[in-house]
């Protein structure tokens, strides 16, 4: 029987270099007939009447905004890098790492793209005051171009600040739900790194897409405090900060994972309802300034126009009498 199994092992083997050695020779011989594999292929599929596709059409079909203004605004991004300071280049990339790099864009291209947006709102509102139906004066122009180019040129600084802020609330609000979720998994016998594969397999979002990724760092082969640090430092969030020393002091120290995690979870669950009753105490006096300025106006309006017009009609009417 064994000598058996070693007959087909070797048969195998040899058939394997006998395949080995037919396609390079294959190989050789289209090579010195000048025939190209990928265009012999390509010929191929044509024969056989499918639809093949330069790498222009393919381009083509490719939107405008792709073929065309991005790599503009890269070209721009590329050339402003060259004169801009490197501390403001690395405080754009953290801010940008921070809002979950929207569009995929990097500092030298998001600094570019401050300029664009300035060139446009002014170009916009110049071609406003140009086809308005009253000219407008020098003065009036040159001033609202002003205020439009500047506003133009912190419109990104501004959105990306908001996608920070939404990022960071969104794994704020989620952050006690998966911390229970985290103790369950490692109370009912799962490691740290298989629980937080489970929170990134049952939510979708911010969160549990930072906890996948840190997972996908640990396979890789990088170290789990490591990993969990550079999470931390991409959202810069306190509470986030917290968890994460947390876990590796216990890991340092031997403490039970599973009670620093419900003591985290404790904690982050009274910090949200302390942060909903600030916003909700912080409600009224937002409240003002739209109360003032619209809603009681409309109130007056509404209460003292039919007056006001009773007391018109009276006053004119006697007037015209008397007169």
């Amino acid at each position: 029987m064994g000598l058996g199994i070693g007959l087909f092992i070797g048969l195998l083997i040899i058939g394997v270099i006998v395949a080995v050695v037919i396609v390079g020779i294959r190989a050789s011989r289209n090579t010195q007939e000048g025939v190209d594999p990928l265009m012999d292929r390509l010929a191929d599929a044509a024969q056989r009447g499918e639809e093949v596709k330069s790498l222009e059409a393919i381009e083509m079909q490719q939107p405008f905004a792709e073929r065309v203004i991005v790599p503009i605004i890269k070209k721009l991004g590329d050339l402003s890098a060259r004169f801009t300071p490197q501390n403001l280049l690395v405080e754009t990339t953290r801010k940008i790492e921070l809002a979950g790099n929207p569009g995929k864009l990097d500092a030298g291209t998001f600094l570019s793209l401050r300029f664009v947006v300035a060139a446009l709102f002014g170009g916009v509102l110049l071609f406003v005051s140009r086809v308005a139906p009253t000219p407008w004066s020098l003065g009036r122009t040159f001033l609202l171009i002003v205020v439009f180019v500047f506003l133009g040129f912190n419109f990104p600084g501004m959105w990306l600040q908001s996608k920070i802020s939404r990022r960071q609330n969104e794994v704020r609000k989620a952050m006690p739900d998966a911390l229970d979720l985290l103790t369950i998994c490692v109370e009912a016998g799962l490691g740290f790194d298989a629980a937080m594969a489970k929170v990134g397999d049952k939510w979708e979002n911010e969160l549990s897409l930072m906890f996948t990724r840190c997972i996908r760092e640990v396979q890789l082969g990088k170290p789990q405090r490591e990993a969990l640090r550079d999470m931390e430092s991409r959202l810069g969030l306190p509470e986030l900060t917290s968890f994460v020393a947390a876990v590796i002091q216990s890991q340092i120290l031997g403490v039970s994972l599973s009670k620093v995690l419900r003591i985290q979870s404790d904690q982050m669950r009274v910090k949200r309802r302390q942060r909903a009753e600030e916003l909700a105490h912080q409600a009224p006096v937002k409240m003002i300034i739209p109360m003032a300025f619209l809603t009681f106006p409309s109130i007056l309006i509404i209460m003292l126009a039919p007056a006001g017009f009773q007391i018109a009609q009276t006053f004119g009417g006697g007037g015209i009498g008397g007169g």
